[in-house]
């Protein structure tokens, strides 16, 4: 009976060994994921760190972006103004450049008929000059005619 229970106990402490073995092996293998869980964890928290920061960053960007915009679409609609206050005065001058034409062609017609005009004028001036003279002449000669016969 003594050796069945040497038997027994040594069945007992080989069991013991082996799963204190186990229990080794598997309080080492917890160690190690335990390890790894927590590098896992600082990696994890590291890149959540990283990508909160780019998210910042980017929301920074944006904001500046959507800033930057609003200025542009102010100069535009400024821009688009402006061209639309140099199309009206386009359109204006032209309408004053067309009644200036107008004027213009006119005055040339009237300076046209006035030398016409002039041409005649100094024509008949010139006809109107030499019957004068031819009148003058006659008077001259009625004068002398008179002073003979007195």
């Amino acid at each position: 009976r003594l050796t069945g229970q040497h038997q027994e106990i040594n069945n007992l402490m080989q069991r013991k060994n082996a799963v204190e073995e186990e229990n080794a092996c598997l309080k080492n293998e917890f160690s190690t994921l335990n390890q790894k869980f927590k590098d896992k964890s600082q990696e994890l928290k590291d890149t959540e760190e990283r990508a909160q920061k780019k998210e910042e960053q980017n929301r920074l960007v944006i904001k500046n972006l959507e800033e930057e915009n609003k200025g542009l679409n102010t100069c535009c609609a400024d821009l688009l103004s402006d061209l639309e206050k140099l199309r009206k005065q386009e359109a204006q001058w032209k309408m004053e450049k067309s009644g200036s034409d107008a004027i213009i062609k006119n005055l040339k017609t009237d300076l046209a008929e006035a030398r016409e005009k002039m041409k005649e004028l100094h024509s008949i001036c010139s006809i109107l000059s030499s019957q004068v003279a031819v009148k003058q002449e006659e008077l001259f000669q009625k004068d002398y005619d008179v002073i003979k016969a007195k």
